[in-house]
């Protein structure tokens, strides 16, 4: 499917498919000196005061309504007409005296004499300071109005019990090779932390051969740091406590989401959502969640469409919504109104407002309603007229994490979310069925269901499913666990020789089972690699499920390859052709790598009671939220949760 450059070809993700390509957003320099704006500011405000002055009415032609004067204008209502007002005034003490009047005008007259005198005296002290003491002045009353809007946003939020935070901190591995290789990863992302914050310090992302800030348009116009946010858990995590406290002072004090921006519903909530609250979690600290909540209302104004399925991108000051025009006839993806439910049952439990759990449920009780292609849900939904757009079905762009939220709402309700694990068992049969085929060679692979055809092609980002089926093994039907284990298991071989058969050892965005050609890039669109998670992602799953070392070394593979092309002075860059021995750089440091890519690596390389999985979950961006036990839950009353 070709789509336009920097739109979502993804569920989990915007790719920037024209490579190297950015719109920086930069701020109109204003020409006019702020001494001459406010020359001229003044100059208006004079000729208002000379203007009242000189064309008040004359009282012997007219009375003036004046809340001063016991005269005052009544309406003319007939009460014989149902006591409608008939347009016309009767004057109450109309036979007063004129002389009070003359003498009320008189001293209005005055008084805007006297205050267009102040007014040209203020002028006048004005226009002797330079400008340097009257930009500080302006920037001196900006703060003043920005602090008290902090103040109104930062209500407390009410106390809830903390869920059981186990396994924060974990003890070094004991073997030397493991923990060198751990280390190696943690200096990766130190190399990348420390330019983006030479270069692109505040800016979403960074471009690190330029070494300048970047950003697409799933952030709008704004500089919204999505970087500090994306990377916060993953600095914890790995102990670089000062840059986790440098990413913290910039969110309290500059992240604002009151700018006029049109933002990515879906990213902004698995980007910034997601790791505000990972981030509080880990640390505790308090601002962290109430920046999530301030932004999650922001979004809301996004379901206010005649289904309730939100709108594929929301303006942040307006509340205006729309979906991507590329979208199947205006609609909605189901990847991305179908990846909220984590973050905004966390939100309610966080706040106490059921508004944004009702949000994702009523998303999936709509669902439920439908009618189901051979049981497959489509990418595309109408979010005016509640069907289904363009049959095309995947478990990679456009599809991949509505199946990842349907079994990851069941474990982080502590497996009572039982509505939600039927949704996922039902799904993956269906796929099972009409999706999943083996190659000539032997491969397992997952296709694309287009218009009742089934497209022998996978995508990067479908490599997270093995790593899904491993972690949904556990609780399937019919005693399966060891069927989904090992499917997990021949994703990520697929996966694996997917980067293999490249020149890079780093895999391609998309790659076919068509003719001889297997796990290979056909197109050259396709060649590029942008520092994806996902067959890393699936890595670390299967690590953590069956201890198979293979794992660990084909993921120490991949980092070494990422080490070795697509490191650059300035940071980390995604190359163009992953076939090529000397490849382009696209000069482009994702948010996702910092919060993802390192911090798999990491977590392969490190022991499981880091964050154990049966009392964390990770979010579609890699942000670990903690199981939401029955006992300190206030969704427990929810039929979902029975």
């Amino acid at each position: 499917m070709t789509t336009p450059a920097l739109l979502p070809l993804s569920g989990r993700r915007i790719p920037p498919l024209n490579l190297g390509t950015s719109f920086p957003h930069h701020r109109a320099t204003l020409r006019l000196s702020e001494k001459f704006i406010l020359l001229l500011i003044l100059s208006a405000f004079i000729t208002l005061c000379f203007g009242a002055f000189f064309f008040l009415p004359d009282s012997s032609k007219h009375k003036r309504f004046d809340l001063g004067l016991e005269d005052v204008l009544i309406p003319h209502v007939d009460t014989s007409k149902g006591g409608k007002n008939l347009g016309g005034y009767l004057i109450h003490g109309q036979g007063r005296d004129e002389h009070r009047h003359r003498e009320e005008e008189e001293r209005l007259r005055s008084k805007i004499r006297a205050d267009h005198e102040k007014a040209l005296e203020e002028a006048k002290e004005k226009l002797k300071k330079s400008r340097d003491e009257i930009r500080a002045e302006i920037q001196t009353e900006k703060n003043k109005v920005a602090q008290e809007m902090k103040k109104k946003d930062s209500k407390p939020l009410p106390p809830v019990p903390v869920p059981n935070l186990i396994g924060i901190n974990s003890a070094d591995p004991t073997d030397k090779d493991i923990r060198e290789k751990r280390d190696k990863i943690k200096e990766m992302m130190k190399h990348a932390w420390d330019n983006y914050r030479q270069y692109g310090w505040g800016h979403n992302e960074l471009k690190p051969i330029a070494r300048k800030g970047h950003s697409t348009n799933i952030f709008g116009n704004s500089q919204m740091g999505a970087t500090i946010v994306d990377a916060l858990d993953t600095l914890y995590i790995m102990g670089l406590h000062d840059e986790f406290r440098e990413g913290q002072d910039w969110i309290d004090k500059h992240l604002d989401f009151s700018v006029n921006s049109e933002v990515s519903v879906f990213e902004v909530n698995i980007r910034f959502i997601g790791g505000l609250l990972a981030a509080y979690y880990l640390s505790g600290q308090e601002v962290f969640k109430i920046k999530a909540v301030q932004l999650a209302g922001k979004l809301l104004p996004a379901f206010n469409t005649p289904t309730g399925i939100p709108w594929a991108m929301v303006n942040l000051k307006s509340g205006v919504g729309r979906n991507w025009g590329w979208a199947s006839a205006g609609s909605s993806i189901l990847a991305e109104f179908g990846t909220l439910h984590m973050e905004f049952v966390h939100l309610s439990y966080l706040t106490g407002d059921p508004v944004y759990y009702n949000k994702v449920m009523h998303i999936r009780k709509l669902l439920q309603k439908m009618d189901r292609p051979n049981g497959l849900y489509p990418n595309y939904l109408n979010p005016r007229t509640g069907r289904w757009g363009q049959h095309h079905t995947s478990v990679g762009g456009l599809g991949d994490s509505f199946y990842e939220y349907l079994l990851k709402a069941w474990l982080m309700s502590d497996k009572m979310d039982t509505e939600a694990r039927k949704m996922y068992d039902d799904a993956v049969e269906a796929i099972e069925r009409h999706l999943i085929r083996k190659s000539n060679g032997g491969l397992t692979f997952i296709g694309e269901w287009k218009n009742g055809h089934l497209e022998r092609k996978m995508g990067h980002l479908t490599c997270f499913a093995g790593g899904m089926f491993a972690l949904g093994a556990d609780g399937s039907r019919d005693d399966k666990a060891g069927h989904y284990l090992q499917l997990g298991a021949e994703i990520a071989h697929t996966c694996h020789e997917s980067y293999d058969r490249t020149t890079l050892k780093l895999g391609p965005e998309a790659f076919k089972f068509d003719g001889g050609l297997e796990a290979v890039a056909v197109r050259q669109n396709e060649k590029y690699y942008i520092l994806r998670p996902e067959v890393i992602e699936t890595y670390w799953y299967m690590w953590r499920f069956t201890h198979d070392p293979k794992y660990r070394q084909w993921g120490w593979e991949a980092a070494q390859a990422i080490d070795k092309y697509c490191r650059v002075s300035g940071g980390f860059s995604g190359v163009k052709d992953v076939y090529s021995s000397s490849p382009a750089y696209d000069d482009v440091q994702q948010s996702f790598f910092l919060a993802e890519t390192l911090k798999y690596l990491y977590l392969l390389f490190s022991n499981d009671d880091l964050l154990p999985l049966d009392n964390w979950v990770f979010n579609t961006e890699a942000h670990p939220l903690p199981v939401l036990h029955l006992a300190n839950t206030t969704l427990s009353g929810n039929p979902a949760y029975r």
